[in-house]
C-alpha cells in the first residue's frame, strides 16, 4: 500500500535549491537571494530547511542565512551541481510505501526538452546522500512534481495538457497513467483538469490552477477577463462534476488570479495556487497587485491555525514558476 501524504501534513523538512542561474533570473539573482533568505527564515522557525546549494558554497550561503536572520540550526546544507531552482519538478516526491519512508523519483525532461540547460537537473537526487535513508522508488515515467496535486485520501489533481502531452510520454494514454498513479500514489482517483494557465512553460501544471486545502476542499484559480477566463472556466465546470474516491462533491472555493505582467508587456502565469504550506505557515504569493490582500484573506480563512506571510514573487516569477515550486515538503512518517 501507498500513501502520497497531503502538503499540509506535518513535516520533517522542506526542501528548496538556492537560487544563482542569470537566465532565470536576468539581472534580479541578488533580489530573488533575499527573498529566498525571507522565505528559508519563515520556514525554518518550525521545521528544517534543506537546501541544495552548488559545489564549494555551503560555508557562504550559511553565513548569508545567518546575517539575514535566519535560525541556521535549522538549516541543512547539501551541495550538488544543478541547473536551476523548481525541485519540485526534478526532485523527489515523498510517499510511504508497505509501511516505509520512500520517494518516487520522475524522469525530468525538462520541460518536454523545452530546456536543454536543465537537463542535468534529472540526476541531482543521485548527488545527495540524505535522499539514501528513503526506499527509492524509479517511476520509469517522465514527470513533474507540480503537475500533480494531492489531498492525502487517494485523489490525484493533474491536467490533460502536461500528461497527455507527447513531449512527456510519447503520448501515453491516460488510462496508463491512472494505473501508474494507483501504484506509485496509491491514487483512487484522478481529476483530470483541460489546460493550465495562459504563458506558462510547463505546460499547463496544476499547482497554478487547483490546490487542495483540506481532503474535501479545492481552491482554484479565476479570472473573469482576458486569455485566462476560457482556461478557468473550463476547468471550473470539471470541478463541479468531481467527486472524491466515496463520490462526494468537493467544496470549492475561487482564488483570484493577479493581473501581472513581464516588464516587456507580456502575461506572466502568475497564480496566488503557487503557494507553499508550511508546518505552522503558508507562503502566499504576492506580486504588488490589487489582489493580493484578498488572496491573503481567502488563505487565511483556509488555514485558520497556521500564520499567513507574503511571498514576494515579483522577481522569481521571471524564472517561470512560484513559491510551490522551488519548495518540496518531506513528510515527518513517524506522524503518518
Amino acid at each position: 500500500m501507498t500513501v502520497f501524504p497531503a502538503e499540509w501534513e506535518r513535516h520533517a523538512a522542506t526542501w528548496l535549491a538556492w537560487p544563482y542561474d542569470t537566465t532565470s533570473f536576468p539581472d534580479r539573482v541578488p533580489a530573488v537571494e533575499r527573498e529566498y533568505v525571507r522565505i528559508i527564515g519563515a520556514l525554518a522557525e518550525s521545521e528544517t530547511v534543506k537546501l541544495v546549494v552548488r559545489p564549494f558554497q555551503k560555508k557562504e550561503i550559511i553565513e548569508r542565512l545567518a546575517s539575514g536572520g535566519v535560525a541556521t540550526t535549522n538549516v541543512e546544507v547539501y551541495e550538488a551541481d544543478y541547473a536551476d531552482v523548481w525541485i519540485r519538478d526534478w526532485g523527489p516526491t515523498f510517499v510511504k510505501a508497505d509501511g516505509k519512508p520512500a520517494f518516487v523519483k520522475w524522469t525530468y525532461n525538462a520541460y518536454g526538452n523545452r530546456f536543454p540547460e536543465l537537463l542535468k537537473d534529472d540526476t541531482v537526487v543521485d548527488q545527495v546522500p540524505a535522499f539514501e535513508k528513503f526506499e527509492r522508488i524509479d517511476a520509469g515515467f517522465v514527470m513533474e512534481g507540480g503537475a500533480i496535486e494531492g489531498n492525502g485520501a487517494g485523489v490525484i489533481l493533474t491536467t490533460e495538457e502536461t500528461l497527455l502531452n507527447i513531449n512527456r510520454n510519447a503520448g501515453m494514454p491516460r488510462e496508463d497513467i491512472e494505473e501508474r498513479f494507483a501504484r506509485l500514489l496509491g491514487a483512487r482517483k484522478v481529476i483530470w483538469l483541460k489546460r493550465g494557465l495562459f504563458n506558462d512553460h510547463t505546460d499547463g501544471h496544476v499547482d497554478e490552477i487547483a490546490r487542495f486545502v483540506a481532503k474535501d476542499t479545492i481552491l482554484y484559480a479565476w479570472t473573469d477577463s482576458g486569455p485566462n477566463h476560457e482556461i478557468v472556466s473550463e476547468n471550473l465546470e470539471i470541478l463541479k462534476k468531481a467527486t472524491d474516491a466515496e463520490g462526494r462533491p468537493f467544496r470549492l472555493i475561487p482564488l483570484p488570479l493577479p493581473e501581472v505582467t513581464y516588464d516587456w508587456g507580456e502575461l506572466a502565469p502568475g497564480s496566488y495556487c503557487n503557494f507553499c504550506i508550511g508546518n505552522t505557515v503558508v507562503l502566499v504569493p504576492q506580486f504588488a497587485d490589487p489582489h493580493d490582500a484578498g488572496a491573503e484573506e481567502i488563505l487565511r480563512q483556509a488555514f485558520p491555525g497556521r500564520a499567513i506571510l507574503g511571498a514576494d514573487l515579483t522577481d522569481i516569477l521571471y524564472g517561470g514558476g512560484g513559491i510551490h515550486c522551488i519548495t518540496q515538503q518531506e513528510p515527518n512518517f513517524s506522524r503518518l
